[in-house]
């Protein structure tokens, strides 16, 4: 209980952005029904949000030094504000440009969000980030649960989207703390910043593939399972949710792992876990099955990006722990932003199948970076 009392306002910050992106993925056919376009079309609408990500990410660390304490409050409202907005116009011109501002959001509140984890682990000598990424990953499920409730109901994408923003906003209160500034983001101006090496490249091109396979599955899971295995608005409401369910309880496990197993070990093993299940989602041919895929990618997929951070932050100089744990972000988060659109493009050109097929081969890259951030221990 002490340990969740102390990562209170990671956690509330990770479940918020969980919550969030989980609504935004069930209610994706809505979205997709109000803009009138197909899955290639619907991919290139949301390409703007990871330019509007990356943007923000680069201006993390100036936002975090001048904002101090209050910076990942402020962040985390501005993410729920920004998700009130795709859901309020059918406008193919306004829509991109709704999603880019909850994008700018989220690649703001990533970057402050994983550097506080990172310090609060090495400030106690504590393994942090599966527990976070399981509020995610908590979130993320119940966002994407009660979304297919009011889907159901007959709420639309404008109304869903504003109420879960409004949930948003109250767990925004929750990431409030005492001391809660976020130092080193910013590198020093006397010449003695300390050089960043491989390890944030190499951490962050894990977690790259980690997050371009998990949210990509995400994003596309209702759809797939609505329209090339012709389930139901709750039924696809399902998919995601059975995902983040799966990565939140395997985190939970992780958090326990942590210490115990080797990272490399668990690196390889989640990945391999991974490639399996999205094989199986490729090849479903009902919901049943495709949310067995889930289960097994999500047991994979849950320990592969928590492991990265946690070792980028360990492998790293203290002084430059936290600039190095944001670089790890900023490529980490191609991934997660890019992801999802060029999925889109594949299942536009080849099927949703081919797209998850892809994400398994992606996958395999992990066994060729495993070794190399190995070899950086000092």
């Amino acid at each position: 209980m002490s340990t969740l009392a102390y990562a209170r306002p990671a956690i509330a910050a990770f479940a918020v952005m969980g919550v969030l992106w989980g609504t935004f993925a069930a209610v994706l056919p809505d979205l997709k029904a109000m803009l009138g376009v197909d899955e290639g079309q619907l991919g290139l609408l949301i390409f703007l949000t990871p330019i509007a990500a990356i943007s923000a990410m680069l201006a993390a660390p100036a936002f975090g030094a001048a904002t101090g304490r209050a910076a990942l409050p402020l962040s985390v409202a501005l993410m729920a504000l920004g998700f009130a907005l795709p859901g309020q116009t059918a406008s193919l011109w306004l829509f991109p440009l709704a999603l880019a501002c909850a994008g700018a959001a989220t690649g703001l509140t990533d970057v402050l969000m994983n550097a506080r984890v990172a310090a609060m682990e090495n400030a106690r000598g504590l393994h942090l980030m599966n527990l976070t990424h399981a509020a995610y990953s908590f979130g993320y499920a119940g966002g994407a649960i009660l979304t297919g409730v009011l889907r159901a109901a007959g709420w639309g994408p404008g109304w869903v989207m504003a109420t879960m923003a409004g949930v948003g906003l109250i767990g925004a209160l929750f990431t409030l703390e005492r001391d809660g500034r976020i130092d080193g983001l910013r590198r020093p101006k006397d010449g003695t910043a300390l050089p960043l090496g491989l390890v944030p490249v190499i951490g962050g091109g894990i977690v790259l593939i980690a997050f371009m396979t998990e949210n990509a599955a995400e994003n596309w899971s209702a759809l797939h399972i609505e329209k090339t295995l012709g389930g139901s608005p709750t039924e696809g409401a399902l998919g995601p949710a059975a995902l983040a369910l799966t990565m939140g309880f395997a985190r939970l496990g992780g958090q326990g792992l942590a210490g115990r197993v080797g990272p490399f070990t668990i690196l390889r093993t989640g990945a391999v876990l991974a490639a399996i299940g999205a094989l199986v989602v490729s090849q479903a041919g009902g919901p049943g099955m495709a949310y067995l895929g889930f289960i097994v990618m999500g047991i994979g997929a849950s320990v592969l990006a928590p492991t990265a951070f946690s070792l980028v932050g360990q492998l790293s100089d203290p002084q430059a722990r936290a600039r190095a744990v944001a670089r790890a972000t900023l490529l980490g988060y191609f991934g997660y932003f890019f992801g999802p659109p060029l999925l889109g493009v594949i299942a536009g050109s080849f099927g949703l199948r081919m797209a998850f097929v892809f994400a398994a081969c992606l996958l395999a890259a992990i066994f060729l970076l495993t070794p190399l951030i190995a070899r950086q221990r000092t």
